[in-house]
């Protein structure tokens, strides 16, 4: 594997591309994405003190205090699928109906996905400068007088965050100007929207507390300590595809890990994300020998059952090649012979929202490292197709030929 930084035998590959002179960061095109995907558990203290604030937990409160009768969370790309890894976490410990809905559809296919009548939209997005964001919101508030919107996003100055300031319906959470990326790919704005977004699951009660996030912090800390050379390392092997495997809101993160390979290897790597259970039925005919596997284990020690099955079938079948798997006390027998365990004390005792920041900060730093080795810039892959802020389209009105 090629790295761009050469360093010392006890000195670690994060140590050393941190270590670089500011101008050798932005010669080789890593200073923004590595600072943010670093400054996570700093800014997702940030963010928990924001939600234990006495103004935010009242605001909080009063949505729920309106009964939605269903909760619905969107937005675009990685911000859906910030919405894939709450909206189970939201459902159980409220006890309402959630659902993420890519706001491209809600645009497209609102009245045939979108339950009418009492609800909550939460619109989740990094900029809030991007088409979709107010136009759906635009759509919402015209046709759903019965919802309520909550926007959460890092960006003060955006479009979700000022244009409905006259508005009612409209309630904002606001994230530190630190999470509001400037890499292309998103990182530490992800794992904060997601942390945001949990924080309604506290809105009925006094759970707020400015310490909600220091053990997220401390796992994640372990994940930069000891395993950022081994995550190195299976980004190098050049492996032409990733299949990403997650249960129930895992998914979601499975998913944001997926497109994270895709975007910062610039499309140079295949990729499925897929549930443990789904991978049997068609999806495995897809895994080779050269195919990275990354499992993101369940909390729950019922599902981690049906996942470690899953695993030790591959093993039988030897499929895959490269294994990274994530959990706690990870028996040896489901990292296969080429595998490697991210094995990390306290993950199971972290609330499920937490757990998927801390599978999503492994994801973003194999796609970091495989971007790195594939001499790419990860501040910006992909140049001259992607852009930061999608480019402007026109909205179309309902009916519009």
């Amino acid at each position: 594997m090629t790295m761009p930084v050469k360093h010392a035998a006890n000195v670690s590959m994060l140590e050393s591309l941190q270590a670089a002179p500011a101008f050798e960061q932005q010669r080789l095109g890593y200073a923004d994405t590595l600072r943010e995907i670093l400054q996570q558990p700093a800014t997702w203290r940030d963010t928990a003190a924001r939600l234990a604030d006495a103004g935010m937990r009242s605001m909080l409160k009063s949505l729920l205090a309106a009964q939605p009768a269903h909760i619905v969370l969107t937005g675009s790309g990685s911000s859906v699928y910030v919405g894939e890894c709450v909206a189970p976490v939201l459902q159980a410990a409220l006890g309402v109906p959630c659902m993420a809905i890519p706001a491209g559809t809600l645009l497209t296919s609102r009245r045939g996905v979108m339950p009418g009548g009492r609800g909550l939209l939460i619109s989740i997005a990094r900029s809030g400068d991007s088409p979709e964001s107010t136009g759906v919101v635009d759509q919402v508030l015209a046709a759903e007088p019965g919802y309520a919107h909550l926007a959460v996003t890092c960006n003060a100055q955006g479009k979700l965050a000022t244009r409905y300031r006259d508005e009612p319906r409209m309630h904002v959470l606001q994230l530190d100007e630190r999470t509001n990326d400037r890499s292309l790919v998103m990182t530490s704005s992800f794992t904060n929207l997601l942390l945001g977004c949990s924080g309604l699951r506290h809105g009925a009660s006094n759970e707020g507390d400015a310490r909600l996030a220091d053990a997220a912090a401390a796992v994640a800390g372990q994940v930069f300590a000891r395993y950022g050379d081994a995550l190195a390392h299976a980004a190098g092997q050049a492996a032409p595809a990733a299949v990403y495997l997650g249960s129930g809101a895992a998914l979601g993160a499975a998913r944001e890990s997926a497109l994270k390979m895709l975007e910062m290897s610039g499309g140079a790597v295949r990729v499925l994300s897929e549930t443990f259970l789904g991978l049997r039925h068609g999806p495995m005919s897809w895994l080779d020998e050269h195919c990275l596997v990354v499992a993101f284990l369940s909390g729950e020690p019922g599902v981690r059952g049906y996942e470690y099955d899953l695993l030790r079938e591959l093993n039988r079948k030897r499929l895959g090649g490269t294994r990274v798997v994530v959990g706690e006390s990870i028996p040896e027998d489901v990292i296969g012979p080429h595998g490697i365990a991210i094995d990390l004390p306290g993950l199971y005792a972290l609330e499920e929202a937490q757990q998927q920041m801390v599978h999503v900060v492994v994801g973003q730093l194999l796609a970091f490292f495989r971007c790195l080795a594939l001499e790419q810039r990860p501040d910006a892959p992909a140049q001259g197709v992607l852009t930061r802020v999608v480019e402007s389209f026109a909205i179309h009105a309902e009916g519009d030929a």
